[in-house]
């Protein structure tokens, strides 16, 4: 039987606990005083008559708050705990008093050792090891955490050797010390798995929406493929994230992963970044290592591939279509091993019926398509990943995280977000920044209007009826357009074929580049 005795800092306390156990006769086998003052008591279980008597003389001392049984003693709980995680190392592990006599060790020790544990126990632990004098080093008067190459078993190890110190008073006094041992396969292991990337690469996407969990859960079974991928979403959906966590979870995860975004090079810039270059007698140009040759067993992401020019992209599909490229003059090919990850904003078949971009290219890279939805379209995870987002932006900014009001989480959800997560983002830490009080409220978050009104036509106004219909189509399509910026989607909308819509916004000058979001 075990009691917890919860009571006051009292001279004589302990004694007076004591005496009433002796008054009963009962055999003390264990008492511990914890930090807090908390006394433990380990004796016999005893008659219930007993113990019916014995606990409320015990409350009734002065001072005694609470007493209670426990399953434990914290001692006992230490040990076992200890014990445990000791055989659960699969390294071999030793404890030794302060001679080096071992008076513990794990499973691994007696597996290698091949001895009952009475032999082992009747060691020392400079008999099973060589190569560092482990009781010379606890005879030293300055004791230090070691770590040395030892042999044990006639193989080699690190050994890290630690020191055990017990508290007493305002000093310490050694009490043993702990080996334990790593193997070269073993550590060899653990650097391997500490510069793997985890296996949860998509655990960071917030997905509570049924087409969000579709859209991870599809990328999961492709990044362990290897084929070419082609990552469709408008601006601000994470196609960078996901493409990331792709080859992070891909058998090509320990190669290399590189970026190239082919809206923002010239022409001849984004041909040397893709394929590098060498020095000749036509050009001055220094050696340059290209993208695909760098990405050799790893991942190259061709960002916005829409907007790679015809010529590119004929070279581009040659190199992919052949798996060699060599550089003029050159007389050895190089083997391509790289996987392409494509992103792109725009609908690949519409450039291609468009004639902006290659069919047979789109073929070849369209091996596994993935669409990434608008925010709009998931409206179940934007109150989530506006919280994910706060409690990021608050712990950077050393902050407490702070809650979002009822009508912030309302506009939040109303908003069409025509920015997607990369809007919502800017928006909350925009207004984490410039909060006042513990509470994000709908005012604090500041977002461009996304009415679709247009205002009616003056009945003075000058101009032609085509004109004034030009013109309100205009502001209409202007309007809309941030909300359904893809041409498929604006058409849907308006009832209205994708190439009527194309032909529209060309005409108007609408795009990307000129609707503010």
């Amino acid at each position: 039987m075990r009691l917890e005795i919860n009571c006051q800092d009292r001279l004589g306390i302990t004694q007076d606990v004591l005496d009433i156990l002796t008054e009963y006769d009962i055999d003390l086998r264990g008492i511990e005083i914890d930090e807090t003052g908390k006394i433990f008591l380990d004796f016999p279980t005893i008659e219930f008559e007993n113990f019916q008597h014995l606990m409320p003389k015990i409350r009734r001392i002065e001072g005694i708050e609470d007493v209670k049984t426990t399953p434990f003693m914290p001692i006992q709980r230490e040990r076992n705990q200890l014990r445990a995680l000791l055989q659960t190392l699969p390294d071999p592990c030793f404890s030794t008093d302060t001679n080096g006599k071992i008076i513990l060790f794990n499973d691994s020790v007696a597996r290698g050792l091949e001895m009952e544990a009475e032999q082992i126990l009747s060691l020392n632990i400079d008999d099973v090891l060589t190569g560092f004098g482990v009781s010379k080093w606890l005879e030293s008067k300055e004791i230090y955490a070691q770590t040395h190459r030892v042999k044990f078993i006639e193989q080699d190890y690190i050994a890290d050797i630690l020191p055990v110190d017990v508290p007493d008073n305002d000093k310490t006094v050694l009490a043993g010390a702990v080996v334990i041992l790593k193997s070269e396969s073993r550590l060899g292991q653990q650097i391997t798995v500490f510069n793997k990337t985890t296996s949860n690469c998509f655990d960071t996407f917030q997905a509570s929406s049924s087409v969000m969990k579709k859209v991870i859960r599809d990328a999961k079974r492709m990044a362990e493929l290897d084929g070419h991928m082609l990552i469709y979403g408008e601006a601000g959906t994470g196609k960078q994230r996901i493409a990331k966590a792709c080859h992070d979870s891909s058998p090509r995860a320990e190669g290399g992963y590189y970026v190239l975004n082919c809206a923002s090079l010239p022409d001849d810039v984004a041909e040397t970044e893709l394929f590098g270059c060498i020095k000749s007698q036509f050009n001055d140009a220094e050696n340059k290592e290209g993208l695909l040759v760098k990405a050799t067993g790893g991942t190259l992401v061709l960002d916005e591939i829409s907007e790679m020019s015809q010529q590119l992209q004929a070279k581009l599909l040659r190199v992919l279509e052949d798996g060699y490229f060599r550089h003029s003059g050159e007389k050895e090919a190089q083997l391509i091993d790289v996987r392409i990850i494509c992103t792109t904003g725009k609908d690949l078949s519409e450039c291609v019926e468009l004639g902006t971009f290659r069919e047979d290219l789109f073929y070849l890279l369209n091996v596994l398509a993935l669409v990434l939805p608008p925010l709009r379209d998931r409206k179940a995870d934007v109150i989530p990943l506006a919280e994910n987002i706060v409690r990021a932006h608050s712990n950077k900014l050393g902050i407490r995280s702070p809650k979002l009001s009822k009508s912030c989480v309302e506009y939040l959800q109303a908003y069409p977000w025509p920015g997607n997560v990369r809007q919502l983002e800017n928006a909350l830490y925009r207004a984490i920044a410039l909060m006042d009080g513990n509470e994000i409220t709908k005012e604090a978050i500041q977002l461009p209007s996304c009415s679709t009104t247009v205002n009616y036509i003056d009945e003075n106004f000058e101009g032609t009826l085509e004109h004034e219909v030009k013109k309100f189509e205009k502001e209409l399509l202007k309007r809309l357009y941030p909300s359904y910026p893809s041409t498929r989607q604006l058409a849907r909308k308006l009832g209205l074929s994708h190439t009527a819509i194309a032909n529209k916004l060309r005409e108007y000058g609408i795009s990307k580049a000129t609707v503010k979001y």
